[in-house]
Parts: C-alpha cells; sequence; structure tokens
C-alpha cells in the first residue's frame, strides 16, 4: 500500500511543481517598461489652428520627436509603450507647416487624457456621497460622551526660565 501512496505523492508533487511552469507573466526575468516619444491627447490636437506659428504649435504639442532634415515644413510626434509584459501601443501623428504657419495634421486618434489621470467614470459627485459608507457601518465617528481633561498649564515652562545648560 505505501508504495503506491508514495507513487501518488510524488507524482502529484511534480504535477503541482510543473504546473508553475506554464505561465510567462510571474515576473522573472524583470523586463523595463520603455515609454518613448510625446503624449499627445485629443484635447491638445483640438487646440490647433490652422496659420498658428510654429512656437505656438511647440507650446501645444511640445518639441518634435522627429524633424526631418530636408523638408522643415514637418514635425513629426511618434509615440510608443512597450511594457514589460503586456501589449505594445503605438501612435503618430504629423503636423505641416506652409513657410512659419500651421497648414494642417494628421495622426492616429489620440486619447482624452493623460497616462497618470485616471479613467472618468461618470460619477457625479452626488453619486460618489450617495455610495460612501454610513457610520453604522464601520467608519469611526466622534462619541460626543467621552470628556477630555484640559492640560495642566502650570507645567509647561515659561519661555525664557530654566533654559538649558550647555554640557561640560
Amino acid at each position: 500500500m505505501f508504495p503506491r501512496l508514495r507513487a501518488a505523492l510524488a507524482l502529484g508533487v511534480a504535477a503541482a511543481a510543473l504546473s508553475a511552469c506554464g505561465t510567462t507573466n510571474w515576473g522573472f526575468p524583470y523586463r523595463a517598461d520603455v515609454q518613448q516619444g510625446n503624449w499627445i491627447t485629443s484635447e491638445q490636437v483640438a487646440q490647433l489652428r490652422k496659420g498658428m506659428t510654429r512656437d505656438q504649435v511647440r507650446y501645444i504639442l511640445g518639441t518634435p520627436t522627429l524633424q526631418d532634415a530636408f523638408r522643415s515644413n514637418r514635425w513629426d510626434y511618434p509615440y510608443l509603450n512597450k511594457p514589460g509584459y503586456g501589449k505594445t501601443q503605438e501612435r503618430k501623428f504629423t503636423v505641416w507647416f506652409d513657410g512659419d504657419l500651421l497648414d494642417h495634421w494628421a495622426g492616429d486618434p489620440q486619447p482624452d487624457r493623460q497616462p497618470f489621470q485616471k479613467a472618468d467614470t461618470g460619477m457625479t459627485p452626488a453619486d460618489k456621497a450617495h455610495d460612501a459608507k454610513k457610520p453604522d457601518q464601520g467608519i469611526p465617528t466622534q462619541n460626543p460622551n467621552v470628556r477630555l481633561e484640559p492640560v495642566n498649564p502650570g507645567a509647561s515652562a515659561v519661555p525664557g526660565q530654566n533654559t538649558p545648560q550647555p554640557l561640560r
């Protein structure tokens, strides 16, 4: 009986140990996130107007990542985000100038928010207040029956008296 039990136990341990080898996202080795380029939002694109100067466009979109040496009328704003473990995200946006003034622009659809901003949940402040926990659900509240004793004012030293002596 014991040989069968040992064989079953060994088989179970081996199966459990090898099941951990089936995942590719267990964190070793560490792969750093790679983020390159300019993050442009749809709000920034909405601020662009035909006839703007290069300085105005640079103020709105930031310094272009690519400026063609042979065609100075084109600025490119590529963006690449490659997480260590995850799906690569890539966007392109280009602006063209006629002389020193903005002529037109084109590119991929841009996100509505910066990467550090939370997505809008659609909840208003009133909804959030309604969903907040009530005092009877475990949130500590003030107890009006607790009485605090005042601090003895004579216990504190008067400024300028009893100054500490330097160490010798």
